[in-house]
């Protein structure tokens, strides 16, 4: 059997990876494959990526992404893709609008969004067949990882997040792509992933450990405070008034002469590379980069204005901030709990009202001025924005597709067709892609499924989307199943 030089335990695709003696030794065996030293070299590289070609439209164009992640799954028919012609019970109640983009429409609901739409790219063929997946958590795992999980109880949710977890993209991106500078490398916010009492499944780093975890920065105050974001703490991102960052630093080489002093000590504990984890959060804390990027008061209030006044505005603008300062990935989870009401998007009652008056208008302003914002400061061209829920929901208004009741202006959840956003890092800006039949109940070409969307972001950030990665059990896993939707790009 042909083995790839790697060590216990290791990733394939990492690239501090160092040969042991006894992966020389294979080397040495492999010669009666006819298998040279720079052969075996090149396979370790060749899987370093998948064992794939890499390259093509929009290769290794991003340098951070945002994940807009409207959690409880948006009405595309309500928003991005409205349909005419059609039986009122399918019909959106909102009227159509045109676009910047020629023959291109969205309801009544989203005016900003109608004007900066040559900006990005809309996905209306967004698609997956549920395999025990009409309920959210099983969905947001998909979209989060990639993987779906056999563990579901009877009504359709997931056990609660465990280290046996696969990880979020964000997680392996951060450790695939890491900073070389003093910021947070993954910030999650305002608030966790979660459907009733299953709290942040699909966002943690799972398997890969807890150093690769997120930053969660969720304020104080539950999902209907508007102003929370105005009560951001991050005590453990600054020193404690009794230490100076010049003391800090002392201490720190007082440390690191100690150490020299202790080759036993940094002989045992060599592995864990402790001195690499203590040096980034001493930068970290004393260079203050994080904790100033959380600062919302150095904006000015036009601008604050801009994004909106409320949870889910200040979440976007605090997302270009992280950006702009170094962070490599923000995820903007919407700011209410899925299977819920008020101002959440699983509007299986009462949808006319809530969306009108609630959701929609804050997702209106604060994605038009993400998209506006990023590309007048020339972030966008390396930041790819994201805009995503779990599914849609049923053409058909007042009927049940999950077990759920629905009052007949409630739609329920439909993953078989939806619609999702992505712009910057080389996406096509003014395109749409894919098209949904005439009552947008499938596409009628270029499905993509969303674990092809998480491929492309992989792709977007030059890592192969099969590039391997070893679980809990030291089993090898594919980042993500599936191939990158090169046709998104430019």
């Amino acid at each position: 059997m042909i083995h790839l030089p790697g060590g216990t335990c290791s990733d394939l695709c990492d690239p501090n990876m160092k040969m042991t003696r006894r992966d020389l030794l294979r080397i040495g065996g492999s010669g009666v494959l006819g298998l040279s030293l720079g052969s075996m070299l090149k396979l370790n590289a060749m899987a370093r990526e998948g064992g794939k070609p890499v390259g093509g439209p929009g290769w290794g164009k991003a340098r951070s992404v945002i994940m807009v992640y409207l959690q409880g799954g948006p009405s595309h028919l309500d928003l991005w893709d409205p349909k005419e012609n059609v039986p009122d019970k399918i019909k959106s109640p909102f009227k159509s609008i045109p676009t910047k983009i020629p023959g291109t429409h969205f309801t009544e609901l989203l005016p900003q969004l109608a004007k900066v739409n040559d900006k990005f790219t809309t996905i209306r063929s967004m698609s997956y067949t549920p395999n025990g997946l009409f309920n959210h958590t099983a969905a947001i795992y998909q979209i989060m990882t990639g993987y779906t999980t056999d563990k579901v109880s009877p009504s359709g949710q997931l056990e609660p997040p465990s280290p046996k977890d696969f990880p979020n993209f964000g997680s392996n991106i951060i450790r695939l792509k890491p900073l070389s500078e003093p910021m947070l490398p993954f910030v999650m916010l305002p608030r966790p992933l979660q459907e009733s009492n299953v709290v942040g499944k699909g966002g943690t780093a799972g398997f890969l450990g807890k150093a690769y975890d997120p930053y969660y920065l969720y304020p104080d105050g539950d999902d209907m405070d508007m102003d929370k974001m105005n009560r951001i703490k991050t005590d453990d991102l600054k020193l404690p008034q009794e230490v100076f960052a010049m003391r800090l630093d002392r201490r720190a080489r007082l440390r690191d002469a100690l150490t020299d002093k202790m080759p036993e000590i940094e002989k045992a504990v060599e592995n864990y590379e402790l001195d690499e984890y203590y040096q980034r959060a001493l930068n970290l804390i004393i260079s203050g980069k994080a904790r100033s990027a959380f600062d919302l008061e150095q904006e000015t209030d036009g601008m604050r204005d801009r994004y909106g006044r409320n949870t889910f505005g200040q979440s976007c603008l605090l997302a270009r901030r992280l950006v702009e300062a170094g962070t490599r990935v923000v995820e903007v989870v919407w700011p209410k709990v899925a299977n819920s009401d008020n101002h959440s998007w699983d509007v299986h009652v009462g949808l006319y009202a809530r969306m009108k008056n609630q959701s929609a208008p804050m997702l209106d302003q604060g994605l038009s001025a993400l998209f506006e914002d990023l590309d007048q400061r020339g972030l966008l061209d390396e930041t790819l924005v994201v805009a995503i829920g779990e599914f849609g929901r049923s053409p058909e208004k007042g009927v049940s597709t999950s077990g759920n009741s629905n009052s007949p202006d409630g739609r329920d959840h439909w993953p078989y067709c939806y619609t999702s956003v992505v712009g910057g890092a080389g996406i096509k800006a003014g395109y749409v892609h894919g098209e949904s039949d005439k009552t947008a109940s499938s596409p009628l070409v270029d499905p993509v499924h969303p674990t092809e969307l998480l491929a492309t972001i992989y792709h977007a950030f030059g890592i192969h989307p099969e590039t391997i990665v070893y679980n809990h059990l030291n089993q090898p896993r594919e980042l993500v199943k599936a191939s990158a939707v090169t046709g998104l790009f430019a």
